[in-house]
């Protein structure tokens, strides 16, 4: 049943801020709370996901999405564990990699604009380890960069390895074929023509009448007053 939608251009920090809309106008208008939400890659950044898990309370069901993925043959980023009892991550080799490697006379901010932290190695432990080539080959030593929201990403891939997130894959697709299907022409009845892939055309505003009137029907009218 759809209880809330909102038309948007097709960027993504515009698709977040409609679904943060539509969430809060569900809860307000309906008292509906939604446990998670289900959403491709273009909703699993940093932010969104924080806001998601922190304020809202909502298990994200989406791709996280992470640019730290090697292009290469050296280690991604998931090769570095994570240790909270001092802030560190720690590389194959089992060195640590920290904010700070040496004092600086000015304190330097440890966040930066993009609200990312850094952490590196020594070059000392990276010049004498064997698997430089397949960690910072080009590099004097390597750099792991961890958001502030760090938790709410880990929260959503811990998600992603659950049966609970298959599921919910397999009902978006459900959702997304079924909202792709082409529709009948609201003239004689008969299926709208392929879109062609090689070119891309307009899509011609009759061919969401069918979609349109489904979700009419599911507004409630006002009542209209009786005539004395």
């Amino acid at each position: 049943m759809i209880v809330d939608f909102e038309a948007t251009t097709a960027i993504r920090q515009a698709e977040i801020t409609a679904q943060r809309r539509m969430i809060d106008r569900t809860q307000e208008r309906f008292g509906l709370w939604p446990e998670r939400l289900v959403g491709d890659a273009g909703y699993g950044d940093a932010k969104n996901l924080s806001w998601l898990v922190e304020e809202r309370g909502i298990e994200p069901h989406i791709q996280v999405v992470d640019h730290s993925v090697g292009r290469n043959d050296t280690f991604e980023r998931s090769a570095f564990s994570y240790g909270h009892e001092d802030d560190s991550h720690i590389c194959p080799a089992g060195k640590r990699l920290r904010q700070r490697q040496k004092v600086y006379r000015e304190d330097r901010p440890f966040v930066d604009e993009n609200g990312m932290l850094r952490y590196r190695s020594s070059k000392l432990d990276c010049d004498a380890c064997a698997l430089k080539p397949r960690c910072c080959p080009t590099q004097p030593a390597r750099t792991i960069l961890r958001s502030v929201h760090e938790g709410a990403r880990d929260f959503a891939r811990d998600i992603a390895t659950t049966d609970a997130y298959l599921v919910s894959r397999r009902h978006r697709n459900k959702c997304r074929e079924a909202v792709r299907a082409p529709q009948a022409h609201p003239q004689n009845g008969s299926p709208a023509p392929a879109r062609s892939k090689r070119r891309k055309r307009r899509v011609p505003p009759r061919s969401n009448c069918p979609n349109l009137r489904k979700m009419a029907k599911l507004i409630p009218m006002p009542a209209t007053p009786a005539h004395a």
